[in-house]
């Protein structure tokens, strides 16, 4: 880690703590050459592997962005959206692995989607699992009901 100030290409770490949210660590340094401190914020990093082949980073503003679609009209917050992402990126990070399928993300988004507003989940689902018939639907409608009764 370069030294901010003086360019030194090395730096010792003084303190360490992990974020509140627990996906990053902040780390106070100091450069042994100019004697000067900063902080630095390091994450592990998250990749999406596309049905391209191509991997990108994962994105908390892209999955908000694609589930804003299938709220649209419904009683759904701009903050409930990016809980919803936060919550999908925390079960990926769960995994433990670096790279995500792209598919993987749309099952993730299902459960927290499915209890932020069962309505905006057929819209999702429908897209995202390929409804082709009303059958589709009604299946899909009879599980919700049937997880109504249950509870």
């Amino acid at each position: 880690m370069h030294c901010p100030f003086c360019r030194h290409p090395d730096s010792r770490v003084i303190d360490s703590r992990t974020s509140e949210d627990g996906l990053s660590i902040r780390r106070r340094r100091q450069c042994p050459e100019c004697g000067g401190r900063f902080s630095t914020i390091e994450t592990a990093s998250l990749s999406v592997l596309k049905r391209s082949g191509v991997a990108e980073p994962f994105s908390r503003e892209k999955v908000a962005a694609g589930v804003r679609k299938a709220c649209q009209g419904r009683p759904v917050t701009d903050d409930d959206l990016a809980l919803l992402a936060q919550q999908v990126e925390e079960v990926l990070r769960g995994t433990g692995a670096a790279q995500i399928d792209a598919g993987d993300i749309g099952l993730a988004i299902l459960g927290p989607l499915r209890a932020l507003d069962e309505v905006a989940y057929l819209r999702f689902a429908s897209v995202y699992q390929g409804f082709d018939s009303l059958e589709d639907f009604e299946t899909a409608i009879a599980a919700l009901r049937a997880d109504h009764r249950i509870v």
